[in-house]
């Protein structure tokens, strides 16, 4: 199954939107896929969004290039840099904001990665809100002949990320050089693969940037690149039962999504120190 991102605008960063989509609402536990960017600003602007709540998932933030300053309601201030995961868990409720720095914003702020949310096993659902920095260091790395994979979270190609997910999970950052093949790993019964640049095929078809290849667990042919490539493989156990989303809000529960909304509206998330700005519940 082939999607194709949609562009949408948020407040002046234009996002290619892959997940969810009409012909795919996840893959394995991932509900949102975000490519952010390339947002290349003039020198005194910067990127903002303020506080904005979240319930029932984990986001995880990784960029190419550029930096985001992370500030949640747990307490945590967190500059993420290329390679670097930011891992925020909302669990039964979370606000934070992203924006950029200081130091950037004087440069002209300059911005691509990817942003997901992981929807939480039911169990989980309600946790104690955390947040989590796993620098780029501490991520293991594969370097195989003509390319590279730096597992971002869960396991895959026998190596474990640090980052705490709470359900089988499969996220891969690959870089292929021209003539490169890979392997995507079998072990996840659901599994996509996202071209950041460049292209590959797969048994004799194609894929350009911008456009997610969902594919069946059988499938045991390579991804080849003549161009070379950057891809993000994702995937994992699927869901244990329906997520419904709206707007910041994912659960399995339309009632728990509903008085998230209340919350929301009337105050009662906690607070983002040092950061009083909000994002009002959409009408």
């Amino acid at each position: 199954m082939r999607i194709d991102a949609r562009r949408r605008d948020l407040g002046g960063l234009e996002v290619r939107r892959v997940l969810p989509s009409a012909r795919c609402r996840r893959v394995g536990p991932f509900v949102f896929f975000d490519h952010m960017g390339p947002l290349r600003l003039a020198p005194g602007q910067g990127f903002d969004l303020p506080p904005h709540p979240h319930i029932a998932l984990a986001t995880l933030t990784f960029l190419f290039e550029g930096e985001i300053v992370h500030r949640d309601s747990t307490g945590a201030t967190q500059p993420i840099r290329p390679g670097d995961v930011n891992w925020m868990v909302a669990g039964s409720g979370i606000a934070h904001s992203e924006r950029s720095s200081d130091e950037a914003r004087r440069a002209g702020a300059f911005m691509h990665g990817i942003q997901t949310w992981v929807a939480l096993p039911q169990n989980d659902e309600e946790c104690e809100p955390s947040f989590e920095h796993h620098p780029a260091a501490t991520l293991p790395t594969i370097v195989r002949p003509g390319l590279r994979l730096d597992v971002i979270a869960g396991e895959a190609y026998g190596a474990r990320s640090p980052v705490g997910v709470r359900s089988p999970t499969l996220y891969v950052h690959a870089t292929l050089e021209a003539g490169a093949a890979l392997e995507l790993d079998s072990r996840y019964p659901e599994r996509a693969v996202y071209v950041v640049e460049g292209g590959v095929s797969l048994q004799g078809g194609t894929l350009q940037a911008g456009a997610m290849l969902v594919v069946d667990s059988e499938v045991q042919a390579p991804l080849r690149s003549d161009e070379g490539c950057r891809l993000m493989l994702i995937g994992g156990e699927p869901l244990e039962s329906e997520r419904h989303i709206w707007w910041n809000f994912v659960s399995s529960s339309r009632d728990r999504i509903e008085r998230a909304k209340e919350d929301w509206k009337e105050g009662r998330f906690p607070k983002v120190p040092g950061d009083d700005e909000f994002i009002p519940l959409p009408e």
